[in-house]
């Protein structure tokens, strides 16, 4: 599987897209907002820039790609307020894999900056939005142009399937069932992808620029923790259940794995200053319920049914994976069973997703 060629979001407006389908990672942004907007402040503040490169990593498609970037501005639009300062210029660079729904996005800017310049009244902006396709492994922007990094749910994605996962049969992921070498390769395809990221970034941003990452990870430092790995290993249930039945091909069952890695704060914290260019400002742990409409009010009875809820969700992030590999026929019925799984686990124990947030400074 060539992860950089299939990983990307459900894309388009349809009941199966991500941006219909994508409350939990917009209440993750939430959350963890008030520790992006601490930091844009402080670069802000020291710095008073009057052009502001922002850039968001991982941005995918849908209502969330434009929230992050639009609270970010707010901040920075009252700090300077207050302080009796001209606005900057904004540079906003959106980045993601190259089969991302950048079209979709392009397609909403017009609307997004308007609504944005009613909001922020006289003396705001301009501010000017950039689509830049490519793999945040990898050199995206210009040697020193970049004064602030956001990226939310992106970075437990793995640049590749780790190699040496042959003896993980019966699993797609990390599990409580999987041999100690597959949870060392999938750590080690961490280590590797995770530092190159940061020594990208470190070339990209000022000195003194300002990174808040928030990555899907966990609590425990056992890495087939049910806490991160639950979720896969549920969906291996379905397609277990499926080559059972003979409507997959067992081979092709065992040859498919999970392109990501889902990091404690330790593992974060280790590699943040085994790399070296950054000093760490904060490290924080919250949780979310697998369920994005917990607790929530509701118009519909749909969403009252957790298990279709999460089904959804998981099937607008993983779908290009799972067809890339098992092809288009078995998809509807992958996740029909998987709802049903994930509704009956639900409903005998709580479900939380971990989210670890680092918020670092670029040495000088």
């Amino acid at each position: 599987m060539e992860v950089a060629q299939v990983l990307h979001m459900n894309g388009g407006r349809g009941e199966k897209s991500y941006a219909e389908n994508s409350l939990v990672q917009r209440k993750v942004i939430s959350i963890t907002m008030r520790i992006a907007e601490e930091a844009i402040t402080n670069i802000y503040s020291s710095t008073f820039p009057t052009s502001l490169a922002i850039a968001d990593l991982g941005c995918s498609s849908g209502p969330n790609t434009l929230y992050a970037v639009s609270e970010l501005v707010k901040v920075v639009d009252e700090v300077r307020r207050k302080l009796g300062h001209q606005s900057p210029e904004y540079q906003v660079l959106l980045n993601d894999l190259p089969g991302n729904d950048f079209n979709a996005i392009f397609k909403s800017l017009a609307g997004f900056q308007e609504n944005l310049k009613k909001q922020m009244g006289d003396g705001f902006g301009p501010c000017f939005f950039a689509g830049v396709p490519g793999s945040f492994y990898c050199r995206l922007f210009r040697a020193k142009s970049l004064h602030f990094v956001h990226s939310s749910y992106s970075l437990m994605w793995l640049s590749r399937v780790p190699e040496g996962l042959e003896g993980n049969k019966g699993n797609i992921y990390m599990a409580s069932t999987s041999p100690p070498s597959v949870l060392k390769a999938y750590y080690m395809q961490f280590q590797t992808d995770f530092t190159l990221f940061l020594k990208c970034r470190s070339e990209e941003l000022v000195a003194g620029g300002r990174m808040v990452l928030t990555i899907l990870g966990r609590k425990s430092e056992d890495p087939s923790s049910k806490e991160c790995c639950y979720i896969w290993e549920l969906l291996a249930v379905a397609l277990n259940d499926m080559v059972l039945e003979g409507i997959i091909e067992e081979e092709k069952f065992d040859s498919f794995n999970i392109p990501q890695y889902t990091p404690s704060p330790f593992e974060v914290e280790t590699q943040v200053k085994k790399e070296g260019s950054f000093t760490i400002d904060r490290l924080e742990v919250s949780q979310v319920n697998w369920n994005a409409y917990d607790n929530e009010v509701h118009q519909s009875g749909a969403f009252e049914d957790g298990g279709y809820n999460v089904a959804r969700c998981m099937r607008a992030v993983a779908e290009p994976l799972l067809v890339s590999h098992f092809g288009e026929a078995i998809i509807d019925e992958v996740f029909s069973r998987y709802g049903e799984i994930v509704a009956s686990r639900m409903s005998k124990e709580k479900t939380e997703f971990v989210n670890v947030t680092v918020s670092v400074t670029r040495k000088g």
